[in-house]
């Protein structure tokens, strides 16, 4: 009898920000990538964006919260621009 290993690999996902503009003049996309991905990746899903120079952003909080809710990890930024928007990073319970 042949035994099959069944290896499944768990893909950690983050809350990221990608950058997009011209040089001196970024502003980011708030998206969910894999967590080892590069920074010009491709993204599973956008979620919003931001603007440093005048800290204005938006978020879709219903996305946001499922995301976390399913165990994506925001990085500082990200969970400092949910913060201000009072999304609680600790997902959906």
């Amino acid at each position: 009898m042949r035994l099959f290993c069944l290896i499944i690999f768990q893909v950690m996902l983050a809350i990221k920000l990608t950058g997009i503009g011209k040089k001196h003049q970024r502003s980011f996309r708030v998206v969910i990538q894999e967590k080892r991905s590069k920074l010009g990746g491709q993204a599973i899903e956008d979620l919003g964006w931001y603007n440093p120079r005048t800290n204005k952003f938006e978020v879709e909080n219903e996305r946001v919260l499922y995301w976390l809710g399913v165990g994506a990890q925001p990085t500082k930024t990200v969970q400092e621009i949910l913060k201000k928007a009072k999304i609680s990073s600790k997902g959906r319970k």
